[in-house]
């Protein structure tokens, strides 16, 4: 009976907040907020129910960080244990579409619902997919896993905005930046864990990486069920006649149904673009022309049909500075999983060690945790330093110019270019931290929060597409051209035949050393000759990936024309509060 009264008193206590704060606006004329910190009950921070949920929004991002990023680097191992399957290649595939679809629609159904179901489904999704990869027999069924944990990861990687809305606007950068560091297990450290447990554990081998991922996805949804309480539907309307039914009635199915068809179809075209299919043939050209002209329709249906709630209001995008914001995050974002597609490859093949397969594990970690270093900096000192404007623009052409001077990659100078790359990461991941926390403080009604910084999430994701597909077709094209002219000449001068170049290079590529030493004309100088032209070919192709990084850079520094100076937005209004607090004032009263 005390903790049904204790309940009710924090409800009408979060109901007496809300309604004293219906009118909070900062000095920037943003509105929304539900309380100010003043207002807050006391020890609110330090609740069981706050810190808990920060632990649900932690571990989740380090699952979902980890679904992906547990599992690229080991693909082939996987499909050589299941397959071989030339589908292995949808795992990656379906996850990333389903993510980047999930995080606008997720983030929509939070503002009008309430997050706490959505996030607690999430986690369910995430356990049932960890448990059906973990056990798969096939591809296909791996495949399916991936979807649950795709759809998972978009309720998982919804933190900017899930914990952005519990703190006061002027500690927003610093609560993006106190999640950061729970994805070092994730995307900083994945390569590495994935390695551990395909060659110091053997007998678990891959399927290890999805059962410590479902231990992790247990305790995050434990969490998400026993402390997350933020605003239910009704605390949401409060005041409003129309019922839960209505807003379903109502809620926006044919735009969604756009949305979600014409994004997965236009990331799935930029996909398979040069990987699966050649860019200019039917299933690409085609995939990528019905997806974007679905996405303009999505957009018509948005302007003017007479929605009652759009699945993404328009008038974001009129906020040049949020979307500028946006823009930026998912230029830095781009370099952030190109550079995690190309630097393992590189680091495999140039700075591999036959005696130690973890090294190679070891050093592609570099641009994960490169990223991790610069988010967790600007979260503690974006607010300290000030001017958010000058420090985007200044560390992309920091970030660009380190990266773009990896361009003097050679097979012997590893340490400069690992402080390159490094460097070149941390700035970038600098702008990531400000832009993502710029998504949600730009947004003119609090209350669309989550739709907006899910929106940004699907437009990052969007442009991820795009700049991945770019440098791995630079990368591809560069590669076929740079081998072809370096390393036959390399190979008849050391003596072996021009008719066994093609199977040398089949059988070197591949890893098939028995194939290799059965081809005529090969001696040991060969295969040096071989590897030594082989390494430099790879390097040259590498240099053309970094140089094409200015590019991106430069627009991005043109975008912070557009770029805000947050200040006059972190004031100390709080958009979301959680209704259950175990403060000390009513532990205290619960005692007497």
């Amino acid at each position: 009976m005390a903790d049904i009264a204790h309940e009710k008193d924090t409800i009408t206590h979060h109901e007496e907040i809300q309604t004293a704060s219906d009118n909070i606006s900062n000095e920037a004329g943003v509105i929304g907020f539900e309380a100010e910190e003043a207002t807050l009950p006391k020890g609110y921070f330090r609740s069981r129910y706050f810190i808990g949920s920060w632990l649900a929004i932690g571990l989740g991002l380090m699952a979902g960080t980890g679904a992906f990023g547990y599992a690229a680097p080991i693909l082939s191992v996987i499909n050589a244990d299941l397959g071989p399957d030339p589908r292995y290649v949808w795992v990656s595939y379906v996850y990333n579409c389903c993510l980047s679809v999930g995080l606008c629609i997720s983030g929509r159904m939070g503002d009008i619902f309430g997050r706490r179901y959505i996030f607690i489904g999430g986690g369910v999704l995430a356990i049932i997919g960890s448990v059906m990869c973990a056990t798969a027999q096939t591809i296909n069924v791996l495949i399916g896993g991936n979807v649950f944990l795709g759809i998972a990861s978009a309720t998982q990687l919804s933190f900017h905005f899930a914990i952005g809305e519990l703190v006061p606007m002027k500690y927003r950068y610093m609560a993006v930046g106190a999640v950061y560091p729970f994805s070092i297990a994730g995307s900083g450290m994945g390569p590495a864990i994935s390695f551990a447990f395909v060659h110091k554990h053997p007998s678990v081998s891959w399927r290890g990486i999805y059962w410590f991922l479902l231990a992790l996805n247990v305790l995050t949804t434990a969490c998400w069920a026993l402390f997350y309480f933020p605003p239910t539907f009704s605390q949401k309307h409060k005041g409003e006649r129309a019922s839960k039914l209505e807003w379903i009635k109502h809620f926006d199915y044919v735009g969604t149904f756009l949305f979600a068809a014409s994004f997965v179809v236009f990331i799935m075209g930029m996909s398979w673009g040069g990987g699966i299919y050649p860019w200019k043939s039917a299933a690409v050209i085609s995939a990528i022309t019905l997806g974007t002209l679905g996405l303009i329709a999505f957009v018509f249906w948005e302007i003017y049909a007479p929605l009652r709630e759009p699945l993404i209001p328009m008038y974001l995008f009129t906020n040049f500075q949020w979307t500028a914001s946006v823009i930026l995050l998912g230029l830095g974002a781009g370099v952030y999983y190109a550079f995690s597609i190309v630097w393992p490859v590189q680091c495999a093949v140039l700075y591999g060690k036959a005696d130690d397969p973890m090294y190679a594990g070891y050093l592609s970690c570099l641009v994960g945790m490169g990223f991790i270093t610069g988010q967790i900096s600007a979260g503690l000192l974006a607010k300290a330093i000030g001017h958010q404007k000058w420090q985007i623009r200044f560390v992309f052409l920091i970030g660009g110019t380190f990266l773009g001077c990896a361009a003097v990659t050679e097979p012997d100078n590893k340490n400069t270019i690992i402080a390159c790359i490094y460097l070149g990461c941390v700035f970038i991941g600098w702008n990531e931290s400000l832009c993502l926390a710029n998504s949600t403080i730009l947004v003119h009604n609090q209350k669309d929060v989550g739709v907006a910084g899910g929106t940004a999430g699907t437009v990052r994701a969007g442009l991820c597409a795009v700049l991945v597909a770019i440098y791995v077709t630079v990368f591809t094209n560069r590669l076929t051209t740079t081998v072809s002219e370096e390393v036959p000449p390399a190979l008849i001068a050391a003596g072996l035949p021009a008719t066994s170049i093609a199977d040398f290079l089949t059988a070197f590529t591949t890893g098939a050393t028995e194939l290799l030493m059965k081809v005529p004309g090969v001696t040991a100088s060969v295969i040096a000759a071989g590897s030594a032209s082989y390494k430099q070919a790879n390097a040259d192709a590498y240099r053309t990936v970094y140089l094409t990084t200015i590019a991106f850079s430069g627009i991005a520094v043109i975008l912070t024309y557009w770029a805000p100076d947050t200040e006059k937005y972190l004031n100390s209004g709080v958009a979301a509060t959680l209704h259950r607090q175990d403060t000390t004032e009513n532990e205290k009263v619960e005692q007497v």
